[in-house]
């Protein structure tokens, strides 16, 4: 009977595993454009998407503990990490008109080490919520892309070092 619970599950985690994240245009604060995935030399991507204002603050929140640990590599593993690291603001509907005044403000208030890893996005909200399955738009989501742009490990909502700990073990497989 357990059987018949964690198969179906396995075949869902199995298929999501496949998923390749769909292109992503964007520009960072200092005016570069970006497409991710990134043609990368790197082991791993990790992109952070939200795409509401209510998401932003939670996807703030992961700004310092991830550029620390896979940016700045600070912690015990960190010089173990082979990844690039992007936050993603998704600019939608009525919001759009806030990408410049955001980016202006962004500019004048981010750390310098931050400012490239934040790429600004009008990208098409609907084709990212099919593609991703992107259900709830009050919180943000974080993908693990392997150097193919497919997706190996997800999660969402705010940071917790659970979660951290989680997108760990998946960087040192």
């Amino acid at each position: 009977m357990r059987l018949s619970f964690v198969l179906p599950l396995l075949i869902a985690h199995a298929s999501f595993a496949q998923q390749v994240f769909p292109t992503l245009l964007g520009e960072t604060a200092d005016g570069m454009n970006v497409q991710l995935p990134l043609s990368s030399p790197k082991e791993y991507t990790i992109i952070g998407l939200a795409y509401s204002q209510k998401a932003q603050p939670a996807l703030e929140e992961w700004f310092e503990p991830a550029y620390l640990r896979f940016v700045a590599k600070h912690g015990l593993f960190a010089g173990a990490y082979d990844c690039d690291v992007f936050f993603v603001p998704l600019f939608t509907g009525l919001n759009k008109a806030a990408y410049e005044p955001s980016m202006k403000k962004f500019r004048k208030s981010a750390s310098p080490e931050i400012v490239d890893h934040v790429v600004f996005s009008k990208a098409d909200p609907e084709t990212l919520k099919t593609a991703l399955d992107l259900a709830d738009k009050n919180i943000p989501y974080f993908f693990i892309l392997d150097r193919s742009g497919r997706i190996v490990h997800r999660t969402q909502g705010s940071f917790t070092e659970e979660k951290m700990e989680a997108i760990e073990e998946v960087l040192l497989r």
